[in-house]
């Protein structure tokens, strides 16, 4: 027995051995080199581009001279208050700022144009001094035409930054010890820029210029301006590093020194997006020690080509120092994060010029040196200097283009494909595969074997491109591997291939999920270190040792370390629990103790709700905060349901305060008669739709269902078509004047004969009008081209904004689609997702309640605080106020404000009445009956009416509501009139 015990334990050690020897081997395992490829980057770019205005990369393959520096080009000044003409939209004005001209460009449309004359013909930088005008949080965006063109296709989106930082630095500390991230602060004034486009070009893009004279035309595409001086210069040349070194007096021997700056203690950036993080790990800088503490910068914040980050950097005196960078790079596999290093406002020397930082599994500390790991020496003076760092995907372009060049003709012979054999489908629902028919492809289509073996061949060159880039292996060069064999099993035999047909999308999905983020350049640093030559620091990175005892001493903490916020709350206090992220939570904790509580002496603690359960659960446990912010809009009345909520109506000013919100949208806040909660946050849906591809097909913007479906076989001809959401039935319905529940909310009333013909409509979209069932990603189709309109949330719209920059100012939003009304009208009514706010009926403390709330949903602290959260995050994370009023105030595009207050007039959102959750699942039971099931859609809506009735029924009785009995559905007829049209 004792042999079999020993034997026991010797066997489980092994085990455990194994297995710390196989965590070890992954963490220090090496990637697998590859070597360097043959296939050049004009290999890449051979094909013929569809559009007049080539890429900027092509541009440059076909004029290698335009690299070559030539200082005999003059400088071309033009005085942007000299213009010689403008559109008429564009609102334009000539002001003075301290004695100097300028041109105030004070919304983003039209477009204002200047003559100038250019002595030498030759390819020249454009450089312009600009100030951002005061409003919106974005960076100014403006085409760039010279007589009447695009010279290239990038030159239509040049981006003039804002300059931001930190309002406060060290960070506060809130009363448990964890980091407040502070607010941004926009660094308004004057900045001077060549233009640059770091997705194509490492350094600023040259316009071709021949001599004689031109016309030099600004488009407007986002955000006012002002403009003071507007040059093209020549290029200028950056040495290559040995040219570098002589420039400057040889290396003397120095006494060791080193400086480390944090990369949190940053002095400027280009971009709200760019954000600080938190980091716990061994020998990260600073130690958080068991609390929050910002103490990393970027990752997935700092990863758009472009956007760039500053610091300051002091040396005691002129000589050569190294330059050491501590960085995280994980979030690509195999493919390097691409930085264009400078100092003081220039790069040093060309192998600066898109610097690769390779992947690791961990934290790393690298010198800057060339490829052979010799670490490159900088010339800096005493005193400080600023180093500034860009993300910078140019390299990467050429990948981009051509992956994007294959799959867009892989689409075209798919689409042709089953053109020859019938099979016109992709929806699952109606294929036509028919696997046992036999065919002859080569009398269908002669050169179907070359043009397989050319997809073969241009999948094969960008595969060997990447790895020779990479010197590794990575995700998407496999994804393109993949492809390849799926595309070599079909030339074993071609006369398969429409039984296959589907793999093309396969191919497509594949690759195309990789394609979204190659442009990418996320990249996560701890700290900056400048030294002198061979200086030891003795700062580390972590080992697997290393975390024993860290993470030992961090479960240590946790038993004497304080973390709930609430033990710190002020008796007598009122309490509010808010679900949503802390910054929001450190944010409003501000905006309380700065400006309720001085005004209404009122002390207030706000603590964080992780879990919407907690409320419940605190509900039952007799626990509950007096105010619960950001629930689910079904929320109240899902308490109030259980005389959980305190009723809103009675308490003084509230007609005043449910003014400030849309009825429509307040219609789910209420139950039985009256209100429980109100307006937060809105989501709003809108129609999307391509500018540039629907010009191009002559097809207009549609304003109802009907121009919808006469637009659509002129798309679906062209390869393209619609994206609208599935699970969106509400729509349908209100717009055909169906409602889901009789008026007095007990009995559903989704068989009625608007509802037939809403569930009809609703259906046919994917049985008759053929549009795609699932759509996983609408912003990468829309993006790129294939789905050029379609119905999506006010998050696809943020997305576009921030993600999709290649499409600035060629997309645009509208109002959905809707039914003409006999009066000429089109009804567009839609529901409006909300997030809410309400009073727990067990509060003792109800009429300061509804005091905070009044304040909390007042314009000026909407307005207030939907700027402050825009400072600590940017655009992507707006906040959609649901007060009419702060919502206009929030910096929006014209025309597209004009959009949204369209559609937000005709706001209705859903009620909720006992049983209301059966719905949703019953609506899609019926879709799924119909449409794939083939069953008819009477017959359908019919069943989901009986089994939500039975559970309506059943909820009624646990409820104790009688038969008789009237909840009082809000029944909204008439549109929203907003008080000031938008003019």
């Amino acid at each position: 027995m004792r042999r079999m015990r020993m034997l026991g334990i010797a066997l489980r050690l092994i085990l455990v051995l194994a297995l710390v020897f196989g965590v070890i081997r992954w963490i220090t395992a090496s990637e697998p080199v590859l070597h360097a490829t043959s296939v050049s980057t004009e290999q890449l770019l051979s094909y013929k581009s569809k559009t007049e205005e080539l890429p900027y990369a092509m541009l440059m393959y076909q004029y290698p001279e335009a690299a070559k520096t030539d200082e005999s080009l003059p400088s071309i000044l033009i005085s942007p208050t000299e213009y010689q003409a403008a559109a008429e939209e564009a609102a334009v004005r000539i002001d003075k700022e301290q004695g100097e001209a300028a041109l105030y460009w004070e919304n983003e449309k039209g477009w204002v144009e200047w003559t100038f004359d250019v002595p030498k013909g030759g390819w020249y930088e454009l450089h312009i001094d600009y100030k951002p005008l005061e409003g919106g949080n974005a960076s100014v965006v403006r085409g760039v035409q010279i007589d009447g063109r695009y010279p290239f296709t990038e030159s239509a989106r040049i981006e003039l930054e804002r300059l931001w930082k930190d309002s406060k630095f060290p960070y506060d500390r809130n009363e448990i010890g964890q980091q407040i991230r502070p607010p941004q602060t926009e660094l308004a004034g004057w900045s001077a820029k060549a233009a640059t486009i770091f997705s194509a070009s490492s350094e600023p893009v040259l316009y071709q210029l021949e001599q004689g004279q031109h016309k030099l035309r600004l488009v407007g595409v986002r955000e006012s301006v002002a403009l003071r001086e507007i040059a093209f210069k020549p290029k200028e040349e950056i040495p290559a590093y040995e040219y570098y070194k002589n420039l400057y007096p040889p290396e003397e021997e120095k006494q060791s020194w080193f400086s480390m700056i944090e990369a949190e203690q940053f002095q400027r950036k280009s971009s709200l997006a760019i954000q600080t993080d938190f980091w716990s790990e061994p020998y990260i800088s600073p130690d958080p020690k068991g609390r929050i503490t910002y103490n990393v910068l970027g990752g997935q914040r700092w990863r758009l080509p472009g956007e760039w980050v500053e610091w300051e950097l002091s040396v005691p005196e002129s000589g050569w120092y190294e330059i050491d960078l501590k960085t995280f790079q994980n979030y690509r596999n195999g493919f390097e994060a691409y930085r264009t290093i400078s100092i003081d406002g220039k790069t040093p020397f060309q192998e600066l010029l898109h610097y690769g930082i390779p992947t690791k599994k961990e934290f790393d500390i690298g010198t800057l040196a060339d490829a052979e790991g010799k670490p490159f020496l900088f010339y800096l003076e005493k005193g400080a200097h600023v180093l500034r760092m860009t993300a910078d995907s140019s390299l990467v372009q050429p990948v981009y283009l051509a992956l994007k060049e294959t799959l867009d003709q892989l689409a075209i012979f798919d689409r042709h494909i089953r053109l020859l054999t019938g099979n016109y489908s992709k929806s699952a629902f109606d294929a036509n595969i028919d696997s046992t028919r036999t065919w002859n492809m080569k009398k269908l289509d002669p050169d179907v074997e070359q043009k397989m073996t050319e997809f073969v061949a241009q999948l094969t060159n960008i595969r060997n491109y990447i790895n020779g880039l990479n010197k590794k292996d990575s995700d998407l060069s496999e994804a393109i591997k993949g492809s390849v064999a799926i595309l070599e099993k079909m030339l074993v035999d071609v006369n398969e291939i429409p039984n296959k047909i589907n793999d093309f999308s396969t191919i497509q999905n594949n690759i195309g999920t990789w394609m979204a983020t190659l442009t990418q350049q996320p990249l996560l640093m701890d700290y900056i270190v400048v030294r002198t030559p061979n200086t030891v620091t003795d700062l580390k990175v972590p080992t697997t040792l290393s975390r024993v005892p860290y993470s030992i001493a961090d479960f240590g903490r946790s038993f004497y370390l304080d973390y709930d916020t609430r033990k710190h709350n002020k008796k007598e206090a009122l309490t509010i629990w808010v679900q949503r992220g802390r910054d929001y939570v450190e944010l409003l904790r501000e905006m309380v103790d700065n400006d309720f509580t001085p005004r209404t002496g009122i002390e207030v603690n706000i603590n964080l709700m992780t879990n919407p359960n907690m409320l419940i659960l605190g509900n039952a446990a007799g626990d509950v905060p007096d105010i619960a912010l950001g629930v689910g809009e079904s929320t109240p009345a899902d308490f109030a349901m259980r005389d959980a909520a305190a009723e809103l109506s009675d308490f003084p000013g509230f007609k005043d305060v449910l003014d400030r919100f849309i009825p429509g949208v307040s219609r789910s806040l209420s139950y039985d008669g009256k209100m429980y909660g109100l307006p937060e946050v809105q989501n709003f849906q809108m129609m999307f739709y391509r500018t540039d591809i629907l010009e191009g097909l002559n097809l207009k913007v549609p304003d109802t269902w009907d121009e919808v479906f006469d637009i659509l076989p002129t798309l679906q001809e062209n390869g393209m078509t619609m994206n609208y959401p599935k699970s969106d039935f509400t729509t349908l319905f209100f717009q055909n004047g169906a409602e889901v529940y009789s008026q007095d909310g007990l009995k559903g009333a989704l068989s009625s004969d608007a509802g037939q013909q809403a569930f009809k409509r609703w259906t046919e979209l994917y049985k008759k009008y053929n549009l795609p069932i699932d759509i996983p990603a609408f912003f990468q189709h829309f993006r790129d081209g294939d789905i050029p309109i379609g119905v999506a949330d006010f998050n696809t719209y943020v997305q576009l904004l921030v993600a999709a920059p290649e499409i600035t100012g060629h997309w645009k939003i509208a109002p959905l689609p809707g039914i003409e009304q006999e009066n000429g009208e089109v009804a567009r009514w839609s529901p409006q997702a909300i997030s809410a706010a309400m009073i727990m009926k067990k509060s003792e403390r109800k009429d300061d309640a509804w005091k905070f709330l009044e304040w909390w949903t007042s314009e000026e602290v909407q307005s207030q605080y939907a700027k402050d959260v825009e400072s600590f995050y940017g655009i992507e994370f707006r906040w959609n106020t649901a007060n009419v009023n702060a919502m206009k105030s929030l910096t929006w595009p014209s025309d597209d404000l004009k959009a949204l207050q369209e559609q937000a007039r005709w706001a209705k959102n859903m009620p909720y009445v006992p049983g209301y959750y059966f719905l949703n699942r019953e609506m899609e039971f019926a879709w799924n009956r119909t449409v794939l099931e083939g069953i008819p859609a009477q017959e359908s809506l019919e069943a989901a009416q009986l089994s939500l009735q039975r559970e309506m029924n059943r909820r009624q009785n646990d409820f104790g509501i009688s038969a008789n009995e009237d909840l009082k559905i809000p029944q909204i007829k008439q549109p929203y009139e907003w008080e000031e049209p938008h003019k």
